[in-house]
């Protein structure tokens, strides 16, 4: 039974989608982006619907983050199990990750991490992030040394979203990994399940791969794991939450499989939609293309200058047109991009209506956006400015963060 439900995990799409989705490449050829009902069916998770956000919002008395009422986290794989088990009083935890592959992250790279703060603070939760520094050192081929640094650079970017210390433990795989016996055993456990077949048909790996690649899945699947974080859970099974960007889901749909059969809770997943890349929503943002992304360290000035030249626009090509004929929301990237960091639903509703009937320019809505971001960037920078080397270090011990495993 095993075998055959991770061999339907191909990431090879049907002969009729045009759309390429796995942990590695985005793409499009619609200029409207991804069409995630499509990627739903094709992964087999379930929409986020009104009924999971109105029990959300009774069981939390938190109205649901904007994101989740804006359909960017889109999909899920048993939230309904999470919401149980916080209604029972019973724990579980959240974990989510970054691949460190520049210095500066972009705002892309910011999505799960905001979402996961809110998360911690809406649940009261522990929160696991792990730096795949490993893996980014064998894709992109960076020295070790170099990928171990780029992981400390991220994590002060991470810690400036919020998290709170007392519960949230971040690591580089490169470091901890090594010293944590717990963890590579439950790689190797995992490691035992799936065979080369299996992980060449869910990940697509080739014969001329490095043996690291085809071994590496198995490290971002353990930390799902609770008895993976001894130190955290004290030997609880936990049950475990993973927002992430649906790109990401592959590995989890692995460690779905596998769970019973280590005997752990399958993994529950929130899935985000891809955020853009300024020249159109074909693709995901870039961390090696300058131009595509705004960082989180651009000045007012360089945030302005690429939104005005690089942000795709979905108006007409002359004011006349534009005034007859109006804009469309769906391609146009300021408009795309306000839909994560505007929060005020009333005036989002505002521009889209006056976009689409030709009442505002592209201009306007370009502004609109540059004073969103600036700010927004400049609160960040603000406070990453404060996150000291012994910060980074006090959220990277592994140490007990209160957890207590409630019967």
């Amino acid at each position: 039974m095993a075998l055959i439900e991770i061999e339907k995990l191909s990431l090879e799409p049907a002969g009729d989608e045009e759309d390429v989705v796995d942990p590695w490449n985005v793409q499009s050829k619609n200029d409207a982006g991804i069409d995630y009902e499509k990627l739903i069916k094709r992964f087999g998770s379930s929409k986020i619907d009104d009924e999971l956000l109105t029990r959300f919002e009774k069981l939390t008395g938190k109205k649901p983050h904007h994101w989740l009422r804006r359909g960017i986290f889109f999909s899920h794989r048993d939230v309904h199990v999470i919401l149980n088990m916080y209604e029972q009083g019973k724990p579980f935890y959240l974990y989510t990750g970054r691949g460190p592959s520049s210095e500066s992250m972009h705002l892309g790279h910011l999505i799960p991490f905001m979402f996961c703060k809110w998360l911690q603070d809406v649940f009261n939760v522990p929160q696991v992030i792990q730096l795949t520094d490993d893996e980014k050192s064998i894709w992109k081929d960076l020295k070790i040394e170099d990928a171990i640094k780029m992981s400390y650079n991220n994590a002060k970017d991470i810690i400036a979203c919020g998290f709170n210390p007392e519960k949230t433990f971040i690591f580089s795989d490169l470091e901890h990994i090594g010293n944590n016996p717990a963890f590579y055993q439950n790689m190797i456990r995992i490691q035992r399940c799936v065979t080369f077949n299996q992980v060449r048909g869910i990940f697509g790996f080739g014969d001329s791969d490095p043996v690291a690649k085809i071994s590496f899945p198995p490290t971002q699947a353990a930390p799902a794991f609770s008895s993976t974080f001894p130190f955290i859970f004290k030997g609880a099974k936990v049950n475990c939450l993973i927002p992430c960007a649906i790109d990401q889901d592959p590995y989890f749909r692995m460690s779905r499989d596998i769970a019973p059969r280590i005997g752990f809770p399958k993994p529950a997943l929130i899935h985000s939609c891809f955020f853009p890349a300024l020249q159109g929503s074909k693709t995901k943002m870039s961390a090696s293309d300058s131009n595509s992304a705004i960082f989180l360290n651009d000045t007012p000035k360089q945030i302005k200058n690429k939104i005005n030249k690089h942000a795709f626009s979905g108006g007409q090509a002359t004011v006349e047109e534009h005034r007859t004929l109006g804009g469309n929301c769906e391609v146009d990237i300021s408009y795309q991009w306000l839909r994560f960091f505007l929060e005020d639903d009333e005036r989002l509703v505002e521009l889209e209506k006056g976009y689409t009937a030709g009442e505002i320019l592209t201009g306007e809505l370009k502004k609109e956006l540059i004073e969103v971001l600036q700010p927004l960037v400049a609160a960040h920078q603000e406070r990453r400015s404060k996150i000291t080397d012994e910060v980074v270090k006090q959220f990277m011990v592994p140490r007990d963060l209160g957890f207590i495993a409630k019967k």
